[in-house]
């Protein structure tokens, strides 16, 4: 769920365009547009007519370049570095989650067998 600061509502929508994550993010367009030619990890989905539609891992993304470029001051090479590092953490993360989740039921399994 999404709260969106002109009327705060609550929203469930699973993509926005850009317009939408420009006021949400108050960001210029074409400076989310420069981002997704920059940072491969930023693509958000195009519909056959071109329009972006941005899910909220995009729009997650889209806030880690803001904080490492413009609140940071990372050069674009030090952001896609750094971004590529945090998402290497992420993965290993919720690989090790789903291993000790795995682990637990394999025990618990065991025990129920026992």
């Amino acid at each position: 769920m999404l709260l969106l600061n002109n009327n705060q509502d609550e929203i469930e929508k699973l993509y926005f365009t850009i317009g939408e994550v420009s006021d949400l993010l108050k960001l210029n367009p074409s400076l989310i547009r420069f981002w997704e030619k920059e940072f491969n990890e930023l693509s958000p989905r195009k519909t056959s007519k071109g329009t972006r539609k941005f899910s909220l891992e995009d729009i997650e993304t889209i806030k880690i370049i803001y904080q490492l470029v413009k609140i940071e001051g990372h050069t674009l090479p030090g952001a896609k570095e750094k971004l590529k590092i945090k998402n290497k953490l992420a993965d290993k993360s919720a690989i090790t989650d789903k291993l000790l989740n795995l682990k637990q039921f394999l025990t618990e399994l065991k025990e129920q067998l026992d």
